[in-house]
């Protein structure tokens, strides 16, 4: 009986300990979006002085975009440590796969707007502006005089 005792307040213990890190995880997603839209507002400010609105615009929504997806992964985490390990239960891991599918169509959405292209593109696109625009055959083009 004992035994009993000091193994249900052990998993108590832990429990207890993993909720608190799923909320710290929480405040670490949150923080890290806040304080990426501070950064990406101030680098916005200084960017458009220097090169322009549209220019400015475009790395702010990147830099911005950056700081959600890197805020969402913490959330996710935080997700995971709170369903699976404090309360695993059918409904609540439902409720994870749910909350991870939303997530993860949203990071993939984020994805493609900083990029500017489908990730399977992202090779492509990445050559093209390292090596340049191409003829139809693929040999480099060369500039007109």
């Amino acid at each position: 009986m004992p035994e009993t005792v000091a193994a249900s307040e052990l998993r108590t213990l832990i429990i207890y300990a993993l909720h608190w890190i799923a909320t710290a995880i929480e405040v670490v997603g949150v923080a890290t979006i806040v304080i990426s839209a501070l950064i990406a507002t101030i680098s916005f400010a200084r960017i458009r002085r220097a090169r322009g609105w549209e220019e400015g615009l475009r790395q702010y929504r990147a830099n911005l975009g950056r700081g959600i997806l890197l805020g969402l992964e913490f959330l996710v985490a935080a997700d995971i440590i709170g369903t699976v390990a404090v309360t695993p239960t059918f409904q609540s891991l439902g409720v994870l796969g749910l909350i991870i599918v939303v997530r993860t169509l949203l990071s993939f959405a984020l994805d493609v707007e900083i990029d500017g292209c489908w990730p399977w593109r992202r090779r492509e696109t990445d050559r093209q502006f390292i090596e340049g625009p191409r003829t139809e055959s693929g040999t480099p083009k060369t500039p007109m005089a």
